[in-house]
């Protein structure tokens, strides 16, 4: 029964991470945002290719799945069990959103759905990678080495703001989740290929 609740919870909280938030806007003005710029569905890409609005309403809707999930998505009936089943609505949904089942398991990165995640369940710890995230933005101009550099950041900041052992491991798991995701960016950067942001993408 208790693996009944758990497949509820996951597959409930995959489901909502996997609503393809920025295919979904683009598609409203006539795009396949798959097709252009960097092809990725998340907010930065949209954000390059139509402008400011709707880049920043992808990336509150997609952090907004992730929270969601994460705080009242949950098949637990003890109390005991209330902070696993929002590790695994926090997981679940942010699989849903990197490999969702309506765009061919093909989506996003996951950066803003794992913010909203870490929203829920350690905002310290977020807010301690986000600083990180601001700093490195700022100096590098580049979202991806900002995205990059907070997640690898990211566990030692749930750790310096006390996070539980259970949340440390979460953490880990999503920071290497987030690395794994900018594999593509991380060798751009290697090439020196990496756009900068703001700049649009050549076609």
């Amino acid at each position: 029964m208790d693996f009944l609740r758990y497949a509820a919870t996951a597959l409930c909280a995959y489901l909502l991470g996997s609503i393809p938030s920025g295919y979904i806007m683009a598609r409203a003005r006539g795009v396949d945002i798959r097709k252009v710029g960097s092809g990725n569905i998340g907010a930065t890409n949209v954000f390059r290719i139509l402008g400011r609005p709707a880049g920043i309403t992808v990336l509150l809707c997609d952090a907004l799945k992730g929270f969601i999930a994460a705080r009242f998505i949950s098949f637990a009936t003890t109390p005991d069990s209330v902070e696993y089943h929002a590790i695994v609505a926090g997981m679940s949904a942010i699989l849903g959103h990197n490999y969702t089942c309506w765009l061919r398991f093909k989506g996003g990165k996951g950066i803003a759905t794992s913010a909203g995640v870490l929203l829920a369940l350690v905002p310290l710890g977020l807010a301690a990678a986000l600083s990180v995230w601001i700093v490195t933005f700022y100096l590098s101009k580049y979202v991806s080495v900002a995205s990059i550099t907070a997640a690898t950041f990211l566990p030692f900041g749930v750790w310096l703001t006390g996070g539980s052992k259970r949340m440390l491991v979460l953490t880990s798991v999503v920071g290497a989740l987030a690395l794994y995701k900018h594999k593509t960016n991380i060798q751009r950067l290697m090439n020196g290929t990496e756009n900068k942001f703001g700049r649009k993408r050549n076609e």
